[in-house]
């Protein structure tokens, strides 16, 4: 393992001690295992993020029978916008 060192809020030490408490595990423990939740959840947004982009793609049709959006795409989204 690799010592590192932070620094917490009074109400973070607290609340994480007493979790600690309650689970009956170092406040180290506690604290790693919080940061591999925070990871996890972090991996799952991103999964989900491009689950959602892939579901999107085709649904709408082209501006006008474009045939450059690829090369022109920001000019497209600027006109929309105006």
């Amino acid at each position: 393992m690799i010592r590192t060192q932070i620094q917490l809020t009074e109400s973070q030490a607290r609340k994480l001690r007493a979790r600690a408490r309650q689970q009956g595990r170092s406040l180290a423990e506690t604290i790693r295992r919080f940061v591999d939740k925070g990871l996890e959840d972090e991996k799952t947004d991103l999964a989900d993020l491009y689950a959602r982009a892939a579901r999107v793609i085709g649904r709408f049709p082209d501006r006008k029978d474009a045939k450059d959006i690829a090369r022109r795409h920001d000019r497209y989204l600027d006109e929309a916008f105006e």
